[in-house]
């Protein structure tokens, strides 16, 4: 008797999952049924969750969009005085690749970077002996606009001396400030 009521309740319990699967499958499925996802972007729930590069409620914006363009760079960094110079951002290969020009007021080479949503990433990378890496921040200013602002935090170290300029990178070690980057 007790194997038989076992049996009962598992075969009870097994045809309950598979009808709750089904069932939410099937609303899954119809949340999904009107929505399309641009650029490879996959709906999950009524929602698309997008391929890295894009976003938007359907997938519909490249991330990198915003950033792109001219700007101007204020900043004072923690071994310079205060300097105002133009940098340029333009598309790199990859869709969240970013490729800055003019960075520093230094660099002859173009400076490679990346971008996930509203944050720009400079890899360690050297370049005219120095090496360089950071990160940025784009937001709404109510001067600027839109994306119209971007905080970047970055170091730059002498690769022959090892002095180090920081830009808010490390502000709680030598109290400098981030450069400020606008259209």
């Amino acid at each position: 008797m007790k194997a038989r009521l076992k049996t009962i309740m598992i075969t009870t319990l097994l045809s309950f999952s598979v009808v709750a699967a089904t069932v939410y499958t099937s609303c899954n499925r119809d949340q999904c049924k009107s929505i399309v996802c641009a650029y490879g972007g996959v709906c999950n729930n009524g929602a698309c969750n997008c391929p890295s590069g894009y976003e938007g409620t359907n997938c519909e914006t490249i991330s990198r969009q915003k950033f792109l363009g001219n700007w101007s760079v204020f900043e004072k960094g923690s071994m310079t005085e205060a300097a105002q110079y133009p940098v340029s951002i333009s598309e790199g290969t990859k869709v969240t690749e970013v490729i800055i020009k003019n960075f520093y007021n230094y660099f002859k080479t173009p400076v490679n970077a990346s971008i996930i949503h509203d944050t720009i990433f400079i890899p360690n990378q050297q370049y005219e002996g120095k090496v360089l890496f950071g990160i940025g921040y784009i937001y709404t200013s109510v001067t600027y606009g839109q994306y119209g602002a971007i905080n970047m935090e970055y170091e730059i170290v002498d690769t022959a001396t090892q002095a180090v300029n920081d830009f808010g990178y490390n502000s709680i070690l030598d109290h400098s400030d981030a450069s400020a980057w606008n259209k």
